[in-house]
């Protein structure tokens, strides 16, 4: 399962970012209501990203995230991808999450995220 706040978007896009992927949700009734939660990440290879929440449909919020590095010509993370670990290492939070990483709807690479005083941040990084 992935946290609510499993997504980011190019720092100094989050307002945009989000007006536009609300906007588009609504418009074809998709069940997906995006926000920002108010921190940033930074990584080497991709640089820093807004990260945002989203509630709703999972499927839905994939797909509307990777059309918004589309129209909005911007990098998304997009993550909620998880290793197969035993369910008890699951449930305590000692998995992890990997994440995708697209450049105007391109995969170009990937990042592993952990978790922090109810942050995430990046473990490591690969590009695609």
């Amino acid at each position: 399962m992935a946290g609510t706040d499993s997504f980011g978007v190019e720092n100094g896009m989050g307002i945009r970012a989000v007006e536009w992927m609300n906007l588009y949700s609504k418009e074809r009734k998709m069940d997906f209501k995006a926000q920002l939660e108010g921190y940033r990440i930074s990584s080497k290879n991709f640089g820093d990203f807004e990260i945002m929440s989203g509630n709703g449909n999972w499927s839905d919020a994939r797909k509307i995230i990777i059309k918004a590095s589309t129209k909005l010509s911007m990098r998304v993370i997009e993550s909620g991808y998880h290793q197969k670990d035993n369910l008890l290492t699951s449930f305590f939070g000692f998995g992890k999450e990997f994440a995708k990483v697209y450049k105007k709807g391109n995969f170009i690479g990937t990042i592993v995220l952990g978790m922090r005083s109810g942050k995430w941040y990046i473990k490591s990084e690969k590009l695609g």
